[in-house]
């Protein structure tokens, strides 16, 4: 191999019979999408390592089609035998500081199989990159990646041999005997149930997880057996899935309960994807049963006890709320003041309830790290029903329950003086929230029409500091104010890493 590595012009004669520049590679997608799927990464490519770039014949989680191979991971790839894995590119000299370590798509985890031609001559590699540090790969992830690989170079010898068709045909043949051997071996290692049908759906083989778990007979789930095994209440969802899928084509994903061994249903998590021919028709489904029974049941304890401790906090608020009314009720002179606390404490109420954790019962359809939902929860007095007075517009953005509470004080504050002297304290005022991202900084335009003229602002009260508090201290964001003779508007510049604590920062 270091033969063909010093002289790159037999090596691009040797390229040059796998004809590249035609197309034909789409059943490579269906490898490098297992790929990712089994070592669990954002991204897999085949890299095919030219004299001056890298080329990707297949690619899952990445928009580019080729790189130079100056910055290439997989050009080192290639010259060895066993798998190339680099644990943190940023601690590697030799790739510290590449742009495509330094800048999209980050690399960090690597690791890559070598694609060798029968001569001996290295093509490139099947590779998976996460963008966060691995020490390593699993053994069984290993071992499907060099496995994947042998798919791929398989796929293209076929390419070469073309024009020999019935050459071509008896070594594929030996090859598909070989994978498929292969595949059986790597299926019955997995920890999950594996199992794939034909085309209409026909079950024609489950490894022997399966049949652990299920204690049945081998053969006796084929065909469409195997919807006995769910519970008597899964079953009519399950074929309704799984029929959507093959009509469509679409991924199968659905949690059922599996009748195990024991006599007991236990919950499972059962996915399938298509694998498809280069015309784009699917040959065949490849599925996993994965038991998440404990995690099933160890989220409704959650829930329970999250519901529970949410209800004590709620009453807390409430209890709160309670003697800010009692105490309004006996010093009359600070009931103003009594009532618009008590309204910001139940705020912070509404916004402590939103993102708590849920089950997908009880979660909004937004998700609870929703900023539009927390938003809606928020303005729920202003925009429902046919005439809405509070208009939303924009992007999403992930909130996290430390950004929750000042997010909820700041569009309450807003709220409230919008409706006790600007837009909202006329029957045809409107306010109009834009929310849009920019370079790491979520930025919001608030809106105000059709209310009262407004001349000059007034002395600050404490709504208005308490907004900027909660913009400029807590959320390390920006405000401006323009009291302008139409309404008030107002600009936030509020940076995403302040509202979401997971969130990357900005490349």
């Amino acid at each position: 191999m270091a033969d063909f590595c010093g002289n790159e012009t037999d090596r691009a004669a040797i390229l040059a019979l796998y004809d590249l520049d035609a197309a034909g590679f789409e059943a490579l997608d269906e490898i490098t999408d297992f790929a990712g799927a089994l070592c669990d990464v954002p991204i897999a490519l085949v890299s095919i390592v030219e004299t001056e770039r890298q080329r990707f014949l297949a690619r899952t989680g990445l928009d580019a089609t080729e790189t130079p191979r100056s910055v290439s991971f997989c050009a080192h790839a290639m010259l060895g035998d066993d798998l190339f894995v680099i644990p943190d590119a940023r601690q590697d000299a030799r790739f510290a500081d590449t742009g495509l370590v330094t800048g999209a798509p980050h690399i960090r985890f690597y690791a890559g199989a070598p694609l060798v031609s029968p001569e001996g001559v290295p093509l490139g590699a099947l590779c998976v990159i996460d963008s966060k540090p691995r020490a390593t790969l699993t053994p069984l992830q290993m071992q499907g990646l060099m496995v994947l690989a042998k798919q791929v170079t398989a796929h293209l010898e076929g390419r070469r041999r073309e024009i020999h068709v019935s050459s071509w045909a008896q070594d594929h043949a030996v090859a598909l005997s070989d994978s498929e051997t292969k595949f059986r071996t790597l299926a019955d290692a997995m920890p999950q149930m594996v199992w794939s049908t034909l085309p209409d759906g026909h079950h024609d083989y489950y490894n022997a997880r399966w049949y652990e778990f299920t204690g049945v007979p081998e053969g006796s789930t084929d065909g469409e057996g195997w919807n006995g095994m769910f519970h008597s209440e899964d079953q009519d969802r399950a074929w309704a899935r799984w029929r959507h899928s093959l009509e469509t084509g679409e991924p199968y994903e659905i949690e059922y309960r599996l009748r195990h061994h024991s006599g007991d249903y236990r919950w499972t998590l059962g996915r399938a994807m298509p694998i498809r021919d280069a015309e784009g028709r699917i040959t065949r489904w490849f599925g996993t049963c994965t038991d998440i029974h404990e995690q099933k049941v160890m989220a409704d304890q959650r829930e329970i006890v999250s519901h529970e401790l949410s209800h004590r906090i709620k009453n807390i608020f409430s209890v709160i709320g309670g003697l800010i009314g009692i105490s309004a009720r006996e010093h009359p002179e600070i009931a103003p003041a009594a009532d618009e606390l008590r309204e910001r404490v139940m705020s912070l109420g509404r916004a402590h309830d939103y993102v708590r954790p849920h089950s997908q019962q009880s979660a909004s359809r937004m998700g609870q790290n929703s900023l539009l939902g927390i938003l809606a929860e928020i303005f729920s007095p202003y925009i429902s029903g046919d005439d809405a007075r509070v208009e939303i517009d924009g992007t999403d953005v992930e909130i996290d329950d430390r950004s929750a509470t000042p997010l909820a004080l700041l569009f309450h504050e807003l709220a409230t003086n919008a409706a006790k002297y600007g837009a909202l304290s006329s029957p045809k005022g409107k306010v109009s929230l834009q929310i849009g991202s920019e370079n790491g900084v979520c930025r919001f335009r608030w809106q105000e029409s059709g209310g009262p003229a407004i001349t000059t602002p007034g002395p600050d009260s404490f709504g208005t500091r308490l907004i900027s508090l909660s913009v400029e201290r807590q959320l390390g964001g920006k405000i401006t104010r323009d009291w302008a003779a139409d309404g008030l508007i107002v600009n936030l510049g509020i940076p995403i890493r302040s509202m979401n604590r997971n969130s990357a920062p900005a490349a």
